[in-house]
């Protein structure tokens, strides 16, 4: 007979166990979900600051207004109100590159660099590590995730905030560190200055909580299915969607195909 070990989960006909806990007597108002998620993650119970660091992470992921993941939930609501799955599953679909999976290539691509380096004493040390960084990206015409903001040009208010979150609890590490680095250098290198986002930020905290990088663009969703909950319930309370369909439909102009 086969068996399947898992930490995680599982079931006899009197108990459930989470994580090696009864689920009932040891889990259940005792585990704030935050916590329960990283525990899940990491196998190992976060400590009181790396719990507020996560979840001041998680908040500032949550919901950034009317974004293309936003929208297309609202809009396949409209279409399947009998699938709320269906609506979340597609907003969450469109998490990548440009909404949400800058945190995981932020996280990623510090990595990478504190990896392969030997990790600086001081600000002076990170400034030169993040120099040399910036100027490779420049070179290579590449860009730094994480690195510039299509609305907060003058700063993102999370970074600050989650800055200053993580060093309160001491959670500063490599990432983090060479991040803010970043930020600082930069425009020695690109003769301009560009915010540190909130979603690179993210990702610079998440590694340095040690979550796992193959799954840094999975908390950005968790969080975002918060945010995806409260859109379809403001949709019920207050709907856009069908003004937004009407918006593009009876706006449409047929031209002929181009030949390119």
């Amino acid at each position: 007979m086969t068996v399947y070990e898992t930490a995680l989960g599982a079931s006899t006909p009197e108990t459930i166990t989470l994580l090696g806990q009864d689920l009932a007597r040891d889990v259940m108002g005792s585990v704030g979900f935050g916590e329960l998620a990283f525990w899940l993650a990491t196998q190992r119970r976060p400590s009181r600051g790396e719990t507020r660091v996560f979840e001041a992470v998680l908040a500032a992921l949550a919901d950034h207004g009317f974004t293309p993941t936003a929208i297309v939930s609202r809009l396949t609501f409209l279409s399947a109100p009998d699938s709320v799955q269906g609506a979340l599953a597609a907003g969450l679909l469109g998490g990548g590159s440009r909404f949400l999976g800058v945190t995981e290539d932020a996280g990623r691509f510090l990595h990478a660099v504190v990896s392969a380096a030997e990790l600086p004493a001081d600000d002076d040390g990170w400034d030169a590590l993040a120099l040399e960084t910036v100027h490779v990206q420049a070179q290579g015409k590449a860009r730094i995730p994480g690195l510039g903001h299509h609305m907060h040009k003058n700063g993102d208010p999370r970074t600050a905030r989650l800055f200053e979150i993580a060093a309160e609890e001491g959670l500063i590490g490599p990432h983090l560190s060479l991040f803010a680095a970043i930020g600082r250098v930069h425009p020695r290198v690109l003769g301009k200055t560009l915010p540190l986002n909130g979603a690179g930020t993210c990702g610079a905290a998440l590694a340095d909580l040690g979550l796992p990088l193959e799954l840094l663009r999975g908390f950005a969703l968790l969080a975002r299915t918060a945010g995806l909950i409260g859109q379809l319930a403001e949709e019920l309370r207050n709907p856009v969607a069908n003004d937004i369909f009407l918006s593009v439909d009876t706006n449409t102009r047929s031209v002929t195909p181009s030949e390119e």
